[in-house]
């Protein structure tokens, strides 16, 4: 009975917190509507009918797709190049000293910041948006790589270094396998960076995408098209959080069961 409670309340507090966060947007909406009547369009009913409307004629798909798309190229760029620079910067103290200092800096560039030179270098279409995606998404694999390799026990290392382990079967073997965890964290925590990137990537120099969607419906002035637009990007973030969180259970999981 209480394990049947507890799932029912595991349930049911979401599910409240939802319902609240409706209503609270639908007070909101009222209270401007008296002053500002193109306010309505901004409700939670027009923005559901509007939402309902685009999937049906199946408009939103191909925006949705492009931007899944070129988030997928950016982590898989991201992951190619994070992880090994972050091998490097765990297990090279000379490396580590002669980039830490430009990694920092870098890092706290925004990322939005890089796009006139991205357009000006790459031109216009998906290279550029892509750029700034890897760029805002390395930081967090790359880090979190290192601080993997930092937590490794370093009895491991010595016992394969006496083993007459070659730095390739070290890194393959051991390293590797033990940083998986860290590099499943730092990939969540670039999903979530890059998907607050990608919109605003995408407003400029593309003609497809979430961002260029909602610089459309402002254009025509379907606000309620432009909230369910919102509401859809953050429906599919939390999908891909989602995602990136249930691989890394699974890898865990995979761990103690190992």
């Amino acid at each position: 009975m209480t394990r049947k409670r507890a799932a029912w309340r595991g349930a049911l507090l979401p599910l409240a917190g939802i319902l609240a966060a409706l209503a609270l947007w639908a007070l909101g909406v009222a209270a401007l509507e008296a002053r500002t009547p193109i306010a309505r369009a901004f409700s939670p009913a027009a923005s559901g009918r509007a939402l309902l409307s685009l999937l049906a004629a199946g408009e939103l798909w191909p925006h949705a797709l492009a931007s899944l798309k070129r988030v997928g190229l950016g982590i898989v760029l991201a992951v190619s190049a994070g992880v090994p620079a972050g091998l490097a910067l765990g297990l090279s103290p000379t490396f580590r000293a002669a980039v830490t200092p430009l990694f920092q800096l870098l890092r706290m560039i925004s990322p939005l910041s890089w796009m006139p030179l991205a357009v000006m270098a790459l031109g216009i279409g998906d290279a550029p948006v892509v750029f700034l995606l890897v760029f805002a998404a390395i930081w967090p694999i790359l880090l979190n790589t290192a601080a993997g390799v930092a937590a490794l026990d370093v009895d491991w290392l010595r016992l394969a270094e006496s083993l007459s382990a070659t730095r390739r079967e070290i890194v393959w073997q051991i390293v590797l396998p033990g940083v998986v965890t860290h590099v499943l964290t730092g990939f969540r925590l670039a999903i979530g960076i890059v998907w607050i990137v990608l919109v605003p990537a995408e407003m400029l120099g593309v003609s497809s995408g979430l961002g260029y969607f909602i610089l459309d419906t402002r254009d025509r002035l379907a606000y309620d098209e432009l909230t369910a637009t919102i509401v859809v990007i953050g429906l599919l973030g939390y999908a891909l959080d989602a995602f990136a969180r249930t691989g890394y259970r699974l890898w865990t999981r995979g761990e103690g069961s190992a």
